[in-house]
């Protein structure tokens, strides 16, 4: 061997070490998607910016296999066309490893098909709608890369009608759901937890997003006797039922889905949120050593109005699924989306989050994190989502998941 093709073979494999250390060190890629402008923006905005927070502890630790996480942020503007269109932008252009969002039921269902068909995991950590899940089950699908931080509607409608019917014995209820995905699965979920109580709703009636009026479902409600909503729906369109309850002179306590919580309902409807109550795997008050920390953070990271988390349960979800990510990607040994869902289903070290301490959160057929034995009931008092039931604030580790 002649000493130019001695330092050509050096050179070689000089630059192959530079080319392979780069690659090591390059920043491993995660997608984060939800609705940072419009009606759903608390919810959006509130999980990206839990799971900044989560990123930036974990980049201050040394990373994920010696890499920095970088999140790659979109607003899907709680749109299913835009969602569907990020999600192939995150896959085919930034080549994410996997993706944490969505907000809203119908954007989820729009859009995670991609995901499943790039072998890439998402985990959903706002959109609570049941079939989210469900789409890629046995036997049509060996594999499902779709998971979930949130508390699917099945159990959020059971823990509604048990506060409704079984706690505080209203023996007539109506519904009222939006249009979208979102309000419709979770209209029917609330019909068969009444069924199964042998009750069933008194006035059924939707609304679109958008919409002011709600005078005409409130009517048909008032005549059929209601003595609670039942709702299903976001902020804006929430805080209107209230206020045209107001308008009409009749007040009937509002019980329903978790977004009952969210700051564009407290803020819109005012006095006429007092009271509402609505199931919740986190409320903003410093229980545990974990939560206060988090707490402490998110308030002096983005200082928000009042001191109040626009949407705590999003901020709370968004933070923990990021450490469970991180969790996986390290079992794994690399981020092969394979390899990351298979750690997903069998994670070997607990992960101490806001919301609970994930203990083998997931399995191959079982990709919901959150468990009924986790939420609460909270309620709108003085402006602020707190428990409804004092022995669930003096107790809140019996809840978590172990």
């Amino acid at each position: 061997m002649n000493n130019f093709t001695l330092r050509a073979l050096v050179t070689g494999i000089a630059l192959a070490s530079l080319a392979a250390t780069a690659t090591a060190a390059d920043p491993i890629k995660i997608g984060i998607s939800g609705p940072y402008t419009g009606g759903s923006s608390p919810m959006g905005l509130s999980m990206r910016d839990g799971a900044k927070l989560a990123v930036a502890e974990i980049n201050k630790a040394g990373g994920v296999l010696g890499r920095q996480l970088q999140m790659v942020e979109r607003d899907d503007e709680a749109k299913n066309e835009r969602g569907v269109q990020i999600t192939q932008e995150l896959i085919n252009k930034e080549h994410v490893v996997a993706t944490l969002g969505y907000a809203n039921t119908g954007v989820a269902l729009a859009s995670t098909r991609f995901y499943q068909e790039a072998k890439i995991p998402v985990i959903d950590n706002i959109a609570t709608g049941s079939a989210v899940t469900r789409q890629f089950l046995p036997p049509e699908f060996a594999d499902n890369y779709v998971f979930r931080n949130a508390a699917f509607d099945g159990i959020q409608a059971q823990m509604i009608v048990e506060e409704a019917v079984t706690r505080r014995k209203f023996a007539k209820v109506a519904i009222l759901a939006d249009s979208t995905n979102y309000g419709e699965l979770g209209k029917a979920d609330l019909e068969k937890a009444l069924a199964a109580k042998n009750v069933k709703a008194v006035a059924v009636e939707k609304f679109n997003i958008k919409d002011v009026d709600m005078t005409a479902q409130l009517l048909k409600a008032k005549e059929a006797g209601a003595q609670a909503i039942l709702t299903y729906a976001i902020g804006p369109e929430l805080a209107q039922i209230a206020n045209g309850m107001k308008k009409l002179g009749w007040k009937v306590p509002m019980i329903g889905s978790w977004t009952l919580s969210m700051g564009n309902f407290i803020d819109n409807a005012g006095a006429e949120s007092e009271g509402a109550r609505m199931p919740q795997t986190f409320i903003q008050e410093p229980n545990t050593p974990k939560r206060k920390a988090f707490i402490e953070a998110y308030l002096h990271a983005y200082n928000p109005a009042n001191g109040r988390i626009p949407s705590p349960v999003s901020a709370a979800q968004g933070y923990d699924s990021v450490y469970i990510l991180a969790a996986a990607i390290k079992q794994a040994g690399n981020t092969e989306g394979p390899k990351i869902r298979a750690a997903l289903e069998n994670l070997s070290e607990k992960v101490d989050g806001v919301v609970t301490v994930y203990d083998h959160p997931f399995t191959h057929d079982n990709h919901e994190a959150i468990t009924s034995n986790i939420p609460v009931i909270g309620e709108v008092k003085g402006g602020h989502v707190q428990y409804a039931y004092e022995e669930e604030r003096k107790n809140p580790l019996r809840l978590e998941k172990h």
